[in-house]
Formats: structure tokens, sequence, C-alpha cells
């Protein structure tokens, strides 16, 4: 998510359904090493504009699309994705299936692998992960948002979700869980939990970090030591010229990298990425504007659309402003926005207004939530009612970003503060660069209405709204509310429920509750995001989660 979170073939998307006793088996086999595979000896380099700086290298303390980026291109975790899917595949673990309860998960370890800096991967290096994650000071459990959000908890928390992990000889391991869930083990798959080494965490003090203004201060490890087993290694990250440069692992247990060198260059503006690839400055960039869309497949790029499994929301945090705690005045916040307007002007084909807080596809969404048509009557009218039709909001959006539900963040702040200026709300705009102030600035709490959104980071109900809601401290701060403890609550429970079947029931219950009683903050939309690349360069999948392997990439 962010969070989140990761070009000539066509995606096929297939969500599937996980249950909490699946046993799944690798198609590659458990073979000690890759041989490398065909166009592992390019020269080529691939260069991918980014529209943001990274927030660090190292993932488990990331919730950023552009650090995820590069992230994935360096670590592994113990499941995978087929490429172009949300469906589970094996990583560096094989196999694995779960006891009939859903507290214990056994994995089974691909063999002969070794981080890049020749430190074996086994079951010893996957505890020493999982014990660094769960063991974290104050500024690492602030920072490391995944592991709260889908953990619940850190070392010697009552609702820790992970409970300890032993290894079973070189090549299995054992995780233990507070109780069953069904995020595991796709939740697995996300960037932040990626294997690191053990050897240079130590070395370089991965766990050395600290508050430090609205952000944190990594160590050395997270600045310029990521230590994984993918199939490029870290070489630099040049600040003054924007450049981060990875460089291919001839070591890779796997199919070498098609290319040599894989840079990617920080371009902020839009404009000047779409000139850049047009020029042949660089290679590729993602979330093209939708209005280029056809210029660029005219101009022979190979451009791609991934299906949409993302939602935009507008943030609202009534402990920075305490008119927000009333339902009515988020009601009539939520009836002001023409959100049909908005998804045609702003958005491309193919996205759709949102009813409730995750896509269709995903299980327990429900037709029967309370709608919230586009009505400035009644706006003003529920204003009126809580005494509120003077109203002035802080109205954060962000800058240097494009996000897949979120294209063009200021044409869509702009679209929403001209709604609610319509019906008396007076609003204050804050903009802050995604990566420089907005993102700490959000999640700390400081912006009374924001705008945010998430792409699936796998086909589960929990990973959309436990991310949002999953402890008074998740994506969205419930804490104001006397019923933020209960949705927290509720959650937990109905995630987890074992069978399927009574899961998507309770999911669906829940949110219509959510939409109805509580209204927590504003779904806004679904949008198909794309990614674009060069006419000399193909082989790159691309993924509903946004999550692509750039090591398939070939470059003539």
């Amino acid at each position: 998510m962010t969070v989140s979170r990761k070009a000539a073939a066509v995606v096929v998307f297939s969500a599937a359904a996980l249950s909490l006793s699946a046993c799944a088996k690798s198609d590659r086999g458990s073979g000690t090493s890759g041989s490398g595979g065909a166009g592992g000896n390019s020269d080529a380099t691939l260069t991918f504009a980014a529209a943001g700086a990274p927030s660090t290298f190292d993932p488990f303390y990331a919730s950023d699309g552009e650090t995820f980026r590069i992230t994935r291109q360096l670590f592994e975790g113990l499941v995978s994705f087929k490429p172009g899917t949300a469906d589970l595949a094996p990583g560096l673990a094989t196999s694995w299936n779960s006891s009939k309860d859903g507290k214990t998960w056994t994995f089974k370890l691909r063999t002969g692998v070794k981080f890049s800096d020749g430190t074996p991967f086994n079951a010893a290096a996957v505890c020493k992960n999982f014990e660094r994650m769960d063991n974290q000071n104050d500024a690492g459990q602030s920072a490391a948002e995944y592991w709260a959000t889908n953990m619940i908890g850190f070392k010697k928390s009552k609702d820790d979700l992970f409970q300890g992990c032993t290894a079973k000889g070189d090549a299995e391991v054992e995780l233990k869980l507070l109780r069953a869930t069904s995020k595991f083990p796709a939740l697995l798959g996300l960037s932040s939990f990626s294997m690191q080494s053990p050897t240079a965490m130590d070395k370089y003090k991965a766990n050395n970090i600290s508050a430090q203004g609205e952000g944190f201060a990594y160590s050395e490890y997270a600045k310029s030591r990521p230590t994984g087993t993918g199939p490029f290694t870290f070489s630099s990250y040049d600040v003054a010229n924007k450049t981060v440069t990875l460089v291919r692992n001839d070591n890779y247990w796997g199919d070498k990298a098609k290319v040599k060198k894989l840079v990617f260059q920080i371009i902020p503006d839009a404009t000047q990425r779409k000139q850049a690839l047009l020029a042949g400055q660089i290679d590729g960039y993602d979330l093209p504007a939708p209005v280029d869309w056809d210029s660029l497949k005219k101009a022979g790029m190979n451009l791609e659309v991934r299906p949409a499994f993302n939602i935009l929301y507008l943030g609202l945090n009534a402990k920075k402003n305490p008119a927000l705690k009333d339902l009515k005045v988020r009601q009539a916040l939520y009836y002001a926005i023409n959100r049909e307007q908005l998804v045609k002007s702003q958005l491309p084909d193919g996205a759709s207004v949102a009813t409730q807080f995750y896509p269709k596809t995903v299980d327990g969404y429900s037709d029967g939530v309370t709608k919230y048509n586009y009505d400035p009557n009644k706006a003003k009218d529920l204003l009126k009612q809580a005494g509120q039709s003077n109203l002035t909001i802080d109205f954060w959006y962000p800058s240097e970003v494009s996000r897949p539900y979120m294209p063009d963040p200021q044409a869509i702040f702009q679209a929403i503060k001209g709604d609610w200026e319509k019906v008396g709300v007076k609003v204050k705009p804050v903009t802050k660069p995604w990566a420089g102030g907005y993102i700490t600035g959000t999640q700390g709490g400081a912006a009374p209405a924001y705008l945010m959104g998430w792409t699936g980071d796998y086909n589960t109900p929990d990973n959309f709204l436990g991310s949002f809601f999953g402890s008074t401290k998740g994506q969205m701060d419930t804490g104001a509310y006397p019923w933020g403890t209960t949705l927290a609550s509720d959650l937990a429970k109905d995630d987890s429920i074992v069978d399927p079947t009574q899961r998507t029931a309770a999911y669906k219950k829940l949110n219509e509750q959510i939409m109805s009683q509580w209204l927590p903050g504003l779904p806004i939309s679904s949008s198909p995001p794309a990614v674009v690349f060069g006419k000399g360069v193909s082989g790159v999948v691309a993924s509903p989660l946004t999550a692509e392997d750039f090591s398939t990439a070939v470059k003539k």
C-alpha cells in the first residue's frame, strides 16, 4: 500500500481465494539453483522514470510505491505471485501447509540460495528476519506500517499475530500465529516482509532507526547496504542526479536478469516523463496520464493497462478537526462530492465510482451498502443540522507523485474542493511532496482531510479493511470515535473465520455497517492504471498489484 505493494504481455487477472488449510507446491521444483536463463548476458541498461524519491532501501520500513518498485528487484519473500495475476506462487519457499486451526504454518525452503553478500539463505536466516521484524524500538514500530497493520502488534504485545519462528533443520521453518487469519500466507509476498541478509543487517545496524522531524533517520543498511536474494543488487543512489542504480546479480539462484543495469531516474513532473520517453532518454515510466494513452500508443510505445485493483479515498481525522466526529458532517461531505463527474473527467476509461472500501472483485463486497449519490442540497441540510454551515477544513493533497488510484492528485483535489465550496465548506489547501512530508504527515495524524488510496497486495478483504482500520492507528485513525476499537475488533474476528463462506458473509455485513453507521472515510473511486515502455523494450509483465519484475525486461 501504499501503500503497496508490485510490457508487452497481456494481463490476465485471476483473484485467488486462499484457504487456511491450503498447501501449495512449486511449479519450478525445489532444485538448488537456476541455469541463468536466456538473455542473461546482455550489456544493456534499462532506465525507468520514477515519479518520486524512495524513502528508504529497507522495505521493512517502507510504505510507498516508489520505494517498493526498487526493493522488489533486490529482495524476495517466502511466497510470491504469478506474473500478471494476484495468484499466490512459490518464492523462497517451495511449498507450505497449515495446521487445521490455521495457527501453525510450515514452509519448505528453496535450497542452494544465497544472499548477494554470500550469506546462505536457510531456516535460521528466515527466523532471524522474523525476530528482527517483531523486535523494534518505538521509532521502528512507527515506521514499520506493514508489520503494524498486518501483524497488529510487536514483541510482547498481547495482540501480536506473530508468535514465533522455529528452524526445522536448514530447509524447513515453522511459523506460529496467535490466531487463524485469512491473510496467511499471502501477506508474506509483501515487499515489506522480504528476506534480508542477517549478516548485512547486523554489520550495518539495520534496526538503528530513530525519529527525525516528521520522518525517520535510517541506518547505513537502509541508506546504502540493502542485501537480498533478488536478481539485482544495489549499486548507488546519486541524490544530486536523482538516480538509483542497480546491477545484475550474476550469482542469482534463478534466471539471471536480461539487462546488466537497471537505473531509476527520478522525474517528478509527468509531462517531463512523457517527453523523456518519446525522446528516447528513458525506457519507461509508470502511471502515464490517461489523457496521454492514445498519443503514446500512436507513437509506437508499449502501453499496458492493468486491471483496477485499488481504492482512492478521502481520509478524515476527527482528532485534527472535531467537527468531523459528527456522522452528519461526514455524510454531508460525501453527498457534496460529484464522484460520477470526477471519474468521467479525471480518471481513465474503466474507472468506477467506489461505494465501499474495496473493489468488486474482493470477497465480501456488498451491493447492499448505503449509497451516497451526489446531492448538494442534502449536504447543505446535513451541515445545517450539525450546526456546521460555516465549516472550514484543511485539505491535504500530495505533489511529486502519481499513484495508480490517483493519476493527477492536484486535479482530483481541485474537483473535490470545488464541490465542497459549492455547499459552503471553506477549504484550506495544504500540499507536500509525497516522499517529503505527505506520507509521514498523513500517517502521523497531522491532516484533518487528505487524499490517499490503496492498491491491493493480495486478494483478501482484510488486505484492504485491515490496512485501513485494523487498529485505531490503521491507515485511517479511528481513535477519536467511540466505535473505533469495535471496528478493529470486528475486523480481527471476521479475519479469523476459517470457513470461506461464513467469512464472506461476515465481511458483507461489516461493509454495510461501515458505510451506514460509521463512515470513517469517503471511498471515491477505483481506477485501472497503466505502465508504458519504449518501442525497443519488451518482456515486463504488467501486474494488477503494480508489482512488476524488471529482470525479465529485454531491451533491443
